[in-house]
């Protein structure tokens, strides 16, 4: 029997990056999925490449922006009403917005990242913590960042947020332990997505791809991390091997996090 047969699973920014290779990796092994992002495309390009390994997979699609309340509680309730559990919840939704020096940043661009992903994270755990503490079970993985755990620049609501979001994963974590609950957070580095391919455009658009072999440079490992690689970190923390991961922040990042 494989680690997610029969649990449910909710995903959001399901979409692309990481939220879609964890979406394959849990999704592949078995489980109930809640895929849950604003771009519906992105959505349904996700469920066809759960459906070409994993055709008999059960699958609910669920258009939700995580900043606003209301849209969050909706897929929650429709998680609910379809599969009537939430075993793990990968809370993974985020932007990165525009660079820029914190005096230039902007109150807007500043308000629109700290919304998604810091608001739209509390949003998300709020509704499904309540359900997990009423079933007396459940996993939870935040995505952070490893501007989250250290300065990165040019990225103050970014790194104001992910920094939150360590907050928030470690708070709760010592409130819903007692549940039989486990709430964790991955710190990613930088792993090839659409979002850092995005992050390196705004640098250099013409010459991104070199721009990125010199930002990998300084990494110990000399690259970018795979989307793959995290879902399997996610897909470790979520299936139940090791319950007593608890209030951890993990980073996966080539170790470049730890380099003087």
């Amino acid at each position: 029997m494989s680690r997610f047969e029969g649990k449910t699973i909710i995903i959001t920014g399901a979409g692309s990056g990481l939220g879609r290779a964890s979406a394959e990796q849990i999704g592949s092994e078995g489980a109930n999925l809640v895929l849950v992002d604003l771009n519906e495309d992105g959505l349904r390009e996700t469920e066809a490449a759960i459906r070409s390994m994993a055709p008999e997979a059960k699958i609910l699609l669920q258009t939700a922006n995580v900043a606003h309340e209301q849209e969050v509680s909706a897929y929650v309730q429709a998680t609910m009403e379809c599969f009537g559990r939430i075993d793990g919840f990968f809370n993974n939704a985020g932007i990165e917005g525009k660079q820029n020096l914190t005096e230039d940043f902007g109150q807007e661009e500043f308000r629109k990242v700290t919304a998604i992903n810091l608001d739209g994270v509390f949003y998300g755990m709020a509704h499904v913590l309540k359900v997990m503490r009423e079933q007396g079970s459940g996993a939870v993985v935040n995505t952070a960042s490893v501007g989250g755990i250290r300065g990165v620049g040019n990225q103050s609501g970014y790194a104001a947020a992910k920094h939150g979001v360590v907050g928030l994963t470690r708070n709760s974590a010592m409130e819903y332990g007692q549940y039989g609950i486990q709430i964790n957070a991955i710190a990613p580095g930088a792993i090839m997505t659409p979002m850092v391919e995005g992050s390196l455009k705004q640098i250099d658009p013409e010459n991104w791809q070199e721009v990125g072999k010199a930002f990998v440079q300084p990494n110990p490992m000399k690259r970018f991390g795979r989307p793959e690689e995290v879902a399997q970190l996610v897909a470790f923390l979520l299936g139940g091997q090791a319950p007593f991961i608890n209030a951890a922040v993990i980073p996966i990042d080539g170790g470049q996090s730890y380099k003087y």
